[in-house]
């Protein structure tokens, strides 16, 4: 009787490789359509490209650091699920399409 409880963390550390791959492998199958994509780079705009002032407070810090982990962790899975991420740049200011028409609009104004 003893033996079924070690038994079990035994079964358990020899399937868990095999879960872990398959696992892996369905973020990596999630995250490669376009909308799966789409939500990624949303992802890492709201967590890793996010900045907080100097007065930002110790709880605030910790819940982006939080956030900013969980995001570390997908991309993990989806590389490791045979996926790829793309290098992503962060963002600039007037980079796209309606900030260049917002800006020439406004300099037709004036």
């Amino acid at each position: 009787m003893d033996n079924i409880g070690w038994r079990w963390f035994e079964t358990g550390a020899e399937t868990s490789d095999t879960s872990d791959l398959e696992t892996a492998e369905s973020y990596a199958r999630t995250f490669c359509t376009p909308a799966g994509r789409a939500v990624f780079r949303h992802l890492i705009t709201r967590t890793h490209h996010r900045h907080l002032g100097p007065n930002a407070s110790d709880a605030a810090l910790r819940y982006l650091e939080g956030q900013r982990q969980l995001v570390a962790y997908l991309a993990t899975m989806i590389e490791r699920g045979g996926g790829r991420i793309e290098s992503d740049p962060e963002p600039v200011m007037d980079s796209s399409e309606k900030a260049k028409k917002r800006k020439s609009l406004w300099t037709r104004i004036f």
